[in-house]
């Protein structure tokens, strides 16, 4: 019989391997422009893979979901 840490470490475990499996992947060529206002994506932001939005559009897009 498990006790209540086991169980605790179990149910956290769970948890952590949910949100893993929803969290973004950066493992996509990025784009060279912006899907929204068509602007170049610096060269250094590319680098981080699956971007697809300006840093600008990016923040506002992030602001409108919280």
């Amino acid at each position: 019989m498990s006790d209540i840490i086991d169980r605790a470490n179990d149910q956290a475990q769970e948890e952590l391997e949910r949100n893993l499996a929803k969290a973004a992947r950066f493992d996509t060529p990025s784009l060279t422009e912006c899907i929204e206002c068509g602007e170049d994506i610096p060269e250094r932001r590319q680098r981080l893979g699956g971007v697809t939005r300006c840093i600008d559009c990016q923040s506002h897009l992030e602001s409108r979901r919280h």
